[in-house]
């Protein structure tokens, strides 16, 4: 298979191409030459943005299998590569995001008829917001290879190595730190997430398939739960940590925001818990979506972490996530926790 990644430096690009290598493919990657790309690759560089900014891609000889486009800036900047591969490539993959559903997005506890999409969006629009923009990139995409030669992965939550968003990593380094660390209760609350290596193999195996059309893609419902996780977290880092489940309602009366504040965490029974932690995953399931132990995700991810002399990486456009040290120390201080952690070698209790 040749692949063409546009981006694949970073994050769920980079997991691309690797994953692409170790099967066997033959890779090129086009990007702005800001990161270096896995070894193996051919690489060309460009700014999407920039005027002749594609120059490069143009010129380069060749066709390829497939594209897969990870872009969430404006949409004209998939607009104008899609037009540019047209004829040269058989199948265009545009990873999207949930974000395109109108709120609230479909879930397996609300009602059948969700699934509407955002108002508003347009293939070759500038700068729109994100859910704006990634929907825009989804009609981009389809319009320049029609229905049948696109796939539009709408992903969820994604964690692993190389994250440049920053959620995963903060629980980490927090708890790193040790001490008492608020963590937001229940303990057993499932929660939902993907691999971006699970959703890197997922994309190539639909390659090879030739799937097209949306998918929801994230890991199934209750795939960890916040107690395993931040018990892991524990774990990997070895650090003298004590975790303190607060209840959902102290957090909230506090005034801290869940997701955000509390990376990955939304109160249970909330609108906002059924739309990113309750989402049907059956389609991909079914064609190949295999995810691997929460247990591995974190380990990889905090091995990667102190490589690179721990402090990850953040996406300019994106606000980087986690609680304040003084506020966290007055929510422990109000709502005090239950007590419970994992001992660094000891076994989870849950």
């Amino acid at each position: 298979m040749r692949l063409l990644v546009l981006g694949g430096t970073e994050f769920v690009g980079r997991a691309v191409v690797t994953s692409a290598l170790g099967r066997g493919w033959e890779v090129t990657v086009f990007h702005r030459g800001r990161h270096q790309p896995p070894p193996g690759v051919r690489s060309l560089h460009g700014g999407r943005t920039a005027p002749d900014g594609l120059a490069a891609l143009a010129a380069a000889p060749g066709t390829w299998d497939a594209v897969i486009d990870t872009w969430s800036g404006e949409s004209r900047a998939v607009h104008a590569a899609a037009r540019l591969l047209r004829g040269r490539a058989a199948r265009y993959v545009y990873v999207s995001s949930r974000s395109v559903y109108a709120w609230p997005w479909p879930s397996l506890d609300g009602p059948a008829a969700a699934g509407a999409l955002v108002e508003g969006a347009a293939a070759d629009a500038g700068p729109a917001g994100y859910a704006r923009d990634k929907r825009g990139g989804e009609l981009a995409a389809v319009e320049a290879f029609g229905a049948e030669a696109s796939l539009l992965v709408r992903a969820g939550l994604i964690l692993g190595p190389h994250e440049n968003v920053g959620r995963l990593p903060w629980w980490l380094t927090r708890i790193a730190r040790g001490g008492p660390v608020a963590a937001p209760g229940p303990r057993g609350l499932p929660v939902q997430f993907v691999d971006a290596r699970d959703l890197a193999g997922w994309l190539l195996g639909a390659v090879e398939q030739s799937l097209s059309g949306p998918y929801d893609l994230i890991g199934p419902p209750g795939h960890s739960t916040m107690g395993e996780l931040l018990d892991l977290c524990v774990r990997v880092t070895g650090a003298d940590a004590e975790l303190r489940w607060i209840e959902p309602e102290v957090i909230l009366a506090a005034g801290i925001e869940p997701w955000t504040e509390l990376p990955v965490w939304v109160p249970p029974g909330s609108e906002l818990y059924s739309c990113v932690h309750r989402t049907d995953v059956s389609r991909a399931l079914a064609t190949g979506l295999a995810c691997r132990p929460a247990a591995e995700t974190v380990a990889d991810t905090w091995h990667w972490l102190t490589e690179i002399g721990g402090e990850a990486p953040l996406r300019p456009d994106r606000t980087a996530p986690g609680v304040a040290p003084e506020v966290e120390a007055k929510l422990l201080a109000q709502g005090g926790g239950v007590p419970g952690t994992t001992p660094a070698n000891g076994a989870s209790d849950d």
